[in-house]
């Protein structure tokens, strides 16, 4: 009788850490004994956005429930659901003066699966600019898509802002490569925003021939006024320029796992054929419960009402490290403070001791696009 071997060695790639921050979160759960974010604990180590009502800021309230009907069991359609691809068009045109269409706008579970899907189908010429401190997934993105990319210094000397210009450097480029920034706005972590003149210099240069850009506006609201890159636009259907936006922040609901794409027609066309046979739409009543979030007499509020509590938690706790002698480099927008911790001390030490008390902070190193 022929003995069968186990195979024992898994079929999958074995280099799949999981994002940086989740290790400071599992460390902190065995610390602590609780997961981060249950009562008691002090969610400061990454952007644990408040899911109830702001009523300190006269925010909107929430909605408790969405209606379920037949229609909404079957398949989602590829693209998003009609009435909250509309929405969102409503939204942007609104606010932004904007004139993109339904056929802009693609719908994700969530905001990083529309990045990570936008970055999994770059041409093999495309070039990703990044600064060298960003959200610590499009580390993880970047290596899984295999996309070449190159960072751009942030570093106290250029107060962790660099120039537009940085981004587009030809330097040493063939003339073949395109140029593909992707940029947090406001930016996670550090909270530096980019908007007014600054703003629509970017979308102006990456609107250029050979030029794109990926703007991640999750934190679109948490800024004196709300900002998107979507209103210096000139003209999104012939150009390579990609918004993300989510459900995530500014609306109070990670749970619902709502994001979208905003890019041409072509691109959205091309990230659409993707979904039909790679993802399958996103869930109905969760597009449904987005569109609730939209309705315009509420979306009023809550705009207000998030940029007002997020400006009064920045100053509140920017004026206590100050008067604690750590040095400040946060911008004006976002939900972190970027700060230099003083000599003698790094984020693991820190960690240890604020785990102790049920909190925890994002290392900086967790954000450094051009590590190991």
């Amino acid at each position: 009788m022929t003995q069968i071997q186990k195979n024992t060695n898994s079929f999958l790639l074995d280099d799949v850490p999981p994002m940086g921050i989740y290790e400071t979160l599992y460390a902190f759960n065995d610390a602590f004994g609780q997961f981060m974010g249950t009562e008691g604990t002090h969610p400061w180590s990454q952007g644990f956005p408040l899911t109830t009502q702001l009523e300190k800021f006269n925010g909107p309230e929430i909605p408790a429930a969405v209606e379920v009907n037949w229609e909404d069991r079957f398949y989602p359609k590829a693209g998003g659901h009609p009435l909250l691809r509309e929405t969102i068009v409503d939204y942007y045109n609104t606010y932004y003066g904007s004139s993109i269409t339904p056929d802009n706008v693609m719908i994700f579970a969530g905001g990083r699966p529309g990045i990570y899907t936008v970055l999994s189908f770059l041409k093999k010429n495309i070039q990703v600019r990044i600064g060298n401190v960003e959200w610590p997934a499009y580390l993880d993105i970047l290596s899984q898509t295999n996309t070449d990319w190159k960072t751009v210094s942030m570093m106290p000397e250029n107060n962790f802002h660099p120039g537009n210009a940085e981004y587009f450097d030809r330097s040493g480029l063939n003339h073949k490569t395109m140029l593909f920034p992707v940029i947090s706005n406001p930016s996670n972590p550090t909270g530096h925003a980019r908007a007014g003149d600054e703003l629509q210099e970017l979308m102006q240069m990456a609107e250029a021939s050979k030029n794109g850009i990926l703007l991640d506006e999750a934190y679109e609201m948490y800024h004196s006024p709300s900002v998107s890159g979507l209103q210096y636009v000139k003209d999104l259907d012939n150009s390579n320029v990609f918004l993300s936006g989510a459900c995530t922040k500014g609306l109070q609901s990670p749970g619902i796992r709502i994001g979208w794409i905003i890019a041409s027609k072509q691109n959205i066309q091309t990230l659409s054929n993707f979904s039909s046979f790679g993802m399958g739409g996103v869930s109905h009543p969760s597009q449904m419960y987005a569109v609730k979030l939209f309705e315009p007499e509420r979306v009023v509020l809550q705009r207000k009402a998030i940029e007002a509590h997020y400006n009064w938690q920045r100053q509140r706790y920017a004026e206590a490290f100050e008067k604690m002698g750590l040095k400040v480099f946060t911008g004006n927008g976002g939900f972190y403070h970027w700060m230099q911790l003083p000599e003698g001390l790094n984020c693991d030490d820190l960690n240890k001791r604020l785990f102790k008390r049920g909190a925890a902070i994002l290392g900086g190193r967790d954000c450094d696009m051009g590590r190991p």
